[in-house]
């Protein structure tokens, strides 16, 4: 494969924006090289300025869950920009996707829409103080949730991959009411509880996807929403990434526990800009212009993304493809851990539906602290060479894959056979 334009874009990018990117992780760092520039996508194919193709297991972070410029939600977006781009008011729109998405969530009696997930939970964490009367947060080491000062502390993704421990421009009167917790581990919760009275809230991914896909044990999650609870405090889901991915709502369902605030994104806007956040009525009654909880935003509610959120909704509801991703993530975890076998290559492959990761170690990554045992030079070896063979890969160890609906057995194979070189790649290291 040839790289020649994303170099050319690369260089010429360096001039007007920040690293070329708009976002850390797109740079590359990680994994060497520059990065790849996107021209165009289609079903489950993207294709890149120098005319690769590749089977993409990005599919932007989540969203494209029913593949690149489904029918449907094109059609839904070009119908909803014949109408206009932004009103500055409200829309029908907005009121039947509230009643998509709180229908999916039993706890949910209402919700607000902005434009990503970082406003989505910076929302959420403001409400739980509202709502509780406290100041603290606790969230977990390897969690992300946002470029959210209070919470940019001990986050995964790309802070992880551009090894850095927190941002700088953050002071520390913005973090002193955030507490750190370790992901699967009660007792470094109790701890908090026990030390402070003022926590509102405990904030977490049901699934975490920004230390690679990591899993709650055991009854974690339930254990944890009880304890918060007894504590006068509410349990935040931060389902950004996991909404709508594992089951038609979120990965709460799947694990049998049901948070007080859930915060949505990725799936919920078909690929436009949006975010959400949710609760039962006593809690959103918080909110203005109800209570007086301020928050507002001039695009929230944005009708060309209320267009793309319905019509991604309504085909997932009438594709119901979730047990078709759990079978195709099964049979991709196999295939990566046979060829990991076959050439004496140390890997653990975590995976949640549609959702899913290698890491690249012998331990089992089941927190932030695990997951750091990977061993980051193996994944940009192997990167590289899943690139050059027709896969398109999040460009860091600690960052989930997805599927979409749009994925065949054609695909599959493509990913098979570029594994196996990948893998080989790997062992001669």
């Amino acid at each position: 494969m040839k790289f020649s334009k994303s170099e050319e874009l690369y260089q010429k990018g360096l001039k007007h924006l920040v690293g070329a990117v708009n976002s850390p992780v797109r740079a590359f760092s990680s994994v060497g090289g520059n990065p790849l520039f996107i021209k165009k996508a289609k079903g489950s194919k993207i294709v890149d300025v120098d005319g690769n193709e590749y089977v993409d297991l990005v599919v932007s972070y989540g969203p494209m869950i029913l593949g690149h410029r489904h029918k449907a939600v094109e059609k839904a977006a070009k119908k909803a920009l014949k109408k206009g781009y932004s009103f500055g008011a409200s829309t029908e729109a907005e009121i039947k996707l509230a009643k998509i998405v709180c229908d999916a969530f039993p706890e949910m009696d209402k919700v607000r829409f902005v434009n990503s997930g970082t406003e989505a939970v910076l929302s959420g964490i403001r409400l739980a103080r509202a709502y509780t009367g406290k100041d603290k947060i606790i969230k977990f080491s390897g969690c992300y949730h946002g470029h959210q000062d209070a919470l940019l502390v001990a986050a995964g993704s790309g802070l992880a991959t551009l090894s850095l421990p927190g941002s700088k421009g953050v002071p520390e009167g913005a973090v002193k009411n955030t507490l750190i917790a370790e992901y699967n581990n009660l007792e470094s919760v109790k701890k908090h509880f026990e030390n402070d009275d003022n926590i509102a809230g405990v904030i977490i991914e049901p699934i975490g996807g920004n230390m690679g896909v990591v899993i709650p044990q055991n009854d974690f999650l339930k254990d944890l929403k009880e304890l918060a609870n007894k504590n006068g405090a509410v349990l935040i889901a931060d389902e950004v990434m996991t909404g709508f991915r594992s089951t038609f709502g979120g990965a709460q369902e799947k694990l049998g526990v049901t948070a007080d605030i859930t915060c949505l994104g990725k799936v919920i806007g078909g690929g436009f800009p949006v975010g959400a956040y949710g609760a039962r009525n006593e809690i959103m009654e918080n909110v203005a212009p109800l209570g007086g909880m301020y928050q507002a935003g001039t695009l929230s509610g944005n009708p060309i993304a209320m267009a793309g959120g319905i019509s991604t909704l309504t085909e997932l509801k009438k594709q119901n493809p979730y047990d078709k991703f759990e079978e195709i993530g099964a049979i991709l975890e196999v295939i990566l851990l046979e060829s990991a076998k076959k050439y004496n290559v140390d890997l653990v492959v975590n995976r949640f539906g549609s959702m899913m990761n290698p890491f690249f170690t012998k331990s089992k990554v089941t927190n932030f602290k695990e997951a750091q045992t990977s061993d980051t030079q193996e994944f940009a070896v192997f990167f590289w060479e899943m690139i050059k063979n027709g896969v398109f890969l999040p460009p860091s160890q600690f960052e989930a894959w997805f599927l979409n609906s749009a994925i065949s057995d054609k695909d599959i194979k493509i990913i098979a056979n570029a594994t196996d070189k990948a893998m080989l790649a790997v062992s001669k290291m």
